[in-house]
Parts: structure tokens; C-alpha cells; sequence
């Protein structure tokens, strides 16, 4: 057990999720004053002294940037206010589609978070499902990379559906796919999708078998719901049973619950990395992710191994 004390404090955009973590760490979330000016301005003071203790910061950076602002100057506080270590929780980290340059003139984003986290000051970083694993490496500093599939692997699994497949809805969630099965005894299809832009799917293309299957969809995130609809209509087309689509991060943006609910979909589990109006759709089921946020930090403020908490 560490003698060090620990801290907890959150944006006030996750406070719902981070209340959540706390009550499941066993400890009070910390107060903090939020002077707001009436330019749009704000400074976060922490209200209570943290000096040579762990400092856990939680906040997902989803738009608009002011999430990501906020909890910056909450790092820059905790540093200034001589804590010994600061442990920024991430659930959901913004900008994470811009892993790579892939066009000219086009900026990388997910490193420019990591640079900024890591020069206000965060010593370690906790976050789930990264949209590319390879942004651990834009970080110098530790980087705890927590998977959704501890959480959705049981409730899959009491779901009791026989013939069942995992489904990944294009090509860079096969290897997702792929682990998910191999935990689950079940058969891999494969979505091809061609874009023209952003958000907009021109055409796709389904590699395997599905007839008479139950299928699940795994993702990382769901945004417009354009693409898993579209890949659960092409499944339902092919003879699937039934559809239903897993993501960890509920983007939820444009048209994304009137998608979902028109769409053949049976059911849309996703976690509470970002706070979602699940009222809008009666399809969406919500698996909270902060016992598994609050287990780890604790394993790390002990100074534990982390290893039992990943499944994939």
C-alpha cells in the first residue's frame, strides 16, 4: 500500500462519469472553484492543497476545446501547487483520428494533445480504447491504454446468442475484431467501406458469411452511426439474424440518433466515456467504465501490476 495521498478531481464536463469513479475508488471527488469571466475566460483552482500527494485528473477532451483547455490549466495548477505526481484520466481522448499526416499540409493532432499534456505538467497517462494504439508513442511519459472489451466481453457473453459473429465494419477494426473472437469462440466477417469524405460512406462491401448469424459490430467510437447503420443493413441484407453494434466511445454527433434508431440494428452498447442523451434512442444501452478507471487507478497508486485488467 502507498503512504502517498491520493486525489481526485474532474472537468465539469465528466463530472457524471468521474463522480462515478470516485465513488468506486472509495474516495470524495476534490472541490474545484471555477472563476468564469465574461469573455468566456475561465481558471480552475483547486480548493484544496495537494502538496507530494498523487493527483488523478479525469476528463474526456471531447468538442468543444474548452474540455481540453480546462483540464490543461487543472494540470498546470496541480504541478504549480507542488503535487508529487499527476495521473490525467482520459477516457475519451480527443483528436485521436488525427494519428498521421495522411495528406498534404494536414496537421497530427493526437501528438499535439500529447504535447501539450505532457508540457503542463501530466506524469502519467490512463485512457481507453485509443483510436490508433500507436499514439502511446507520442508520449515519454507512462501511458496506461485500458481496453472496453473487459466491459463488453462479459455482457456479450450474457447475451447467450448462438451462431454468433463478430463483425468489424471496415478494415482497420479487424484486428479488434479478431480479439474479440478469439475470447468468444465465434466466427470474423469483415465490412470493406470506400469514403469520398469525412463521415460520408460511398460504398461497402461485406467479406464472409453471416447467414442465420447473430452479429455483433465492434468499434472503437460511434459518430454520425453513417457507417455502422449502413453495415448493419448490408448484414441484415446477407441474412443475419440480428445486428448489434458495440463502441466504446459515444460520439453521437449530426443525425446519429435518428440513424441509429431507423436503422435494423437491434441494440447500440456503448460506454459512458462520454456523457450521451441515451433518452433519444431507445436502442442504446449504456455500460459504465468506471469501476474498471477506478480498479486501475487504484493498482497504480499502489504501485501494482495493471496486467489482470486487460483482456484484449
Amino acid at each position: 500500500m502507498s503512504g502517498q495521498a491520493s486525489y481526485l478531481f474532474s472537468t465539469r464536463t465528466s463530472s457524471g462519469l468521474a463522480q462515478k469513479i470516485a465513488q468506486h475508488y472509495g474516495q470524495n471527488l476534490g472541490e474545484i472553484n471555477f472563476q468564469q469571466f465574461s469573455d468566456g475566460e475561465f481558471e480552475p483552482v483547486l480548493n484544496q492543497s495537494v502538496r507530494g500527494g498523487r493527483v488523478f485528473l479525469i476528463g474526456s477532451t471531447f468538442p468543444p476545446a474548452d474540455n481540453l483547455l480546462e483540464l490543461l490549466l487543472m494540470i498546470d495548477a496541480a504541478k504549480r501547487a507542488s503535487a508529487k505526481s499527476i495521473t490525467v484520466v482520459l477516457p475519451y481522448y480527443g483528436l485521436a483520428r488525427q494519428d498521421r499526416k495522411d495528406k498534404p499540409r494536414a496537421p497530427i493532432g493526437a501528438k499535439l494533445v500529447a504535447n501539450l499534456l505532457t508540457a503542463a505538467g501530466a506524469t502519467r497517462i490512463m485512457t481507453m480504447d485509443l483510436h490508433a494504439d500507436q499514439i502511446q508513442g507520442f508520449f515519454e511519459i507512462p501511458v496506461d491504454h485500458l481496453y472496453a472489451s473487459t466491459i463488453f466481453v462479459d455482457y456479450i457473453k450474457s447475451l447467450a446468442l448462438e451462431n454468433l459473429t463478430i463483425a468489424s465494419p471496415d478494415m482497420g477494426g479487424a484486428k479488434r475484431a479478431k480479439n474479440y473472437a478469439s475470447h468468444l469462440e465465434a466466427e470474423v466477417v469483415i465490412a470493406y467501406k470506400e469514403r469520398k469524405k469525412a463521415n460520408v460512406v460511398e460504398e461497402m462491401f461485406l467479406i464472409g458469411n453471416v447467414e442465420d448469424r447473430n452479429v455483433i459490430l465492434i468499434d472503437d467510437m460511434i459518430d454520425t452511426a453513417g457507417t455502422l447503420c449502413k453495415a448493419a443493413n448490408i448484414l441484415i441484407d446477407k441474412g443475419a439474424k440480428s445486428v448489434r453494434a458495440m463502441a466504446t466511445h459515444a460520439v453521437l454527433s449530426g443525425n446519429a440518433y435518428e440513424n441509429i434508431e431507423n436503422s435494423k440494428i437491434t441494440e447500440v452498447i456503448v460506454t459512458d466515456t462520454i456523457p450521451i442523451k441515451n433518452n433519444l434512442s431507445s436502442k442504446i444501452k449504456v455500460l459504465t467504465c468506471a469501476p474498471l478507471f477506478a480498479e486501475v487507478m487504484k493498482l497504480v497508486h499502489e504501485h501494482k501490476s495493471i496486467r489482470e485488467k486487460f483482456i484484449i
